[in-house]
Parts: structure tokens; C-alpha cells; sequence
């Protein structure tokens, strides 16, 4: 029978190799990402509007206050990425519906005859809510040079208590 004393040295020698490759493993996967183009960051902000920042630096993200400020000048067309069926319930009043799942195919007929160069400020609803980046983001790539998102939209527009209306064309909540 063999001893614990006996297996001592070879389990001490296993550990150690193990913690030394699992540390070269780690210093390798580091200095490969450090000298690749476009390397993951170690640290990174996650939050909503960092997550609209392009890769020219410019932030897709548009104020509350600024929101207000280019819907009450007319200065913006508001454009809904949620469902068809929650913006029947309720939406930012004047806006269109042009839910990001349904883009193919309700693009054209959303966007027709709107210039690309026309301010467009994409909501849906919840930080958590990609839709309006995605929006965004595909208008981008269609030639509206003009975008942005404003982040929990539909729920930070309610809590401001700003005028918002129903697919009747019924406005509410307005103070």
C-alpha cells in the first residue's frame, strides 16, 4: 500500500506544472490580444450609450433633453422600433413604426420620400433593448447620415410625462 507521504512529491509536482501552465497559458492569451489589430479590451464600459459609440468615436445616443429640444422644434422625425402591436398601445406622438424585425420589409414604405439627410431619432423601450440600435445602425447603412437613439426611450418619454399618443391618434398623458 502507498503512503500519502509517498504520492506527497508527485502531487506537489502536478500541482505546480498545472498552476505553471495554466499561468504561461494566461501570459500568451494577453500578449496575443495586446498585439493583435483591434484586440479585445481588458476593461470596458457596457453601458447603453457606450454600447453606440462607432468605430469613428461619434455617439449614436441622443439626450432626453435634447430629444425633446428637436421634437417640440420639429426638428426630428421619431421612428419606433418596437412592435407594431406596442406602438398601437401607445408611442411618441407623430412618431412612425418601423419595428427593427420587420425593417426588410417595411423600410421602403416607412422612409418613402423622407431625405437621408433628415435628423431621425430611433426609441424603443428598456435599457436592455437593442431594437433601436439595430434601427439605427441598418438606416446608417441604407444612407441616413442623420441618426440617433434614445436609450429606454418609450419609458424615460412616459416618466417626462411628454405628449405621446395611441394608434387612434388620441393623445395622452400630455401635461
Amino acid at each position: 500500500m502507498i503512503s500519502f507521504r509517498q504520492q506527497s512529491p508527485t502531487a506537489l509536482q502536478v500541482i505546480w506544472q498545472g498552476g505553471s501552465l495554466l499561468l504561461l497559458a494566461i501570459a500568451v492569451a494577453l500578449s496575443v490580444n495586446h498585439l493583435r489589430p483591434g484586440g479585445l479590451p481588458l476593461v470596458a464600459d457596457w453601458s447603453p450609450e457606450a454600447q453606440l459609440r462607432l468605430d469613428s468615436g461619434e455617439s449614436l445616443a441622443v439626450s432626453l433633453d435634447e430629444a425633446e429640444m428637436l421634437f417640440f422644434s420639429r426638428s426630428a422625425l421619431f421612428l419606433d422600433a418596437r412592435s407594431h402591436d406596442q406602438f398601437a398601445e401607445g408611442h411618441i406622438e407623430g412618431a412612425l413604426s418601423l419595428p427593427w424585425e420587420d425593417f426588410d420589409e417595411d423600410f421602403a414604405r416607412v422612409l418613402n420620400g423622407i431625405p437621408p439627410e433628415t435628423p431621425l431619432v430611433t426609441y424603443c423601450d428598456g435599457e436592455s433593448c437593442a431594437s433601436s440600435k439595430e434601427l439605427a445602425m441598418a438606416l446608417l447603412v441604407k444612407g441616413y447620415s442623420n441618426v440617433r437613439v434614445l436609450v429606454n426611450g418609450w419609458s424615460v418619454w412616459q416618466e417626462r410625462s411628454l405628449p405621446v399618443e395611441t394608434m387612434t391618434g388620441t393623445p395622452r398623458g400630455v401635461q
